[in-house]
């Protein structure tokens, strides 16, 4: 059964998720595309969501990017309940460049009260009330 409509979320998130790993490398499209044999545009396709990555092409990457396969897909919904709920803001930070660039640069910040309160300054600026 073909698609219809946008990106399934588990494909979102895993493209979310190797788009965010290739930033934090220093890696563009082009370099990671390059290494893995693939068009720059097929990475694009890949980290919007808009296309699936095969299990085979994922290894790939994973490889190049020096990180597991499990490290790009979401937790694991038990029985108990899901593991984590914040894969879905995850996916929305990453879905801009401005929101790759905060995500990869946010945990280089080693001073824990520098974080929180760039965390603080986020959070006041994204109510707007």
């Amino acid at each position: 059964m073909g698609r219809t409509g946008g990106p399934e979320e588990v494909d979102a998130f895993v493209g979310a998720r190797i788009s965010l790993r290739r930033s934090a490398m220093g890696l563009s499209q082009t370099a990671l595309a390059q290494q893995i044999g693939i068009s720059f545009q097929q990475v694009q396709k890949y980290e919007t969501g808009q296309n699936r990555i095969s299990a085979s092409r994922l290894h790939r990457v994973a490889t190049v990017l020096a990180t597991s396969v499990e490290a790009f897909f979401p937790p694991v919904q038990t029985a108990r309940g899901p593991s984590d709920t914040g894969w879905e803001a995850l996916r929305h930070i990453t879905a801009t460049a401005d929101g790759r660039a905060v995500a990869t640069a946010f945990p280089l910040i080693e001073d824990r009260e520098l974080r929180r309160a760039v965390a603080r300054v986020v959070r006041a600026l994204a109510r707007d009330d």
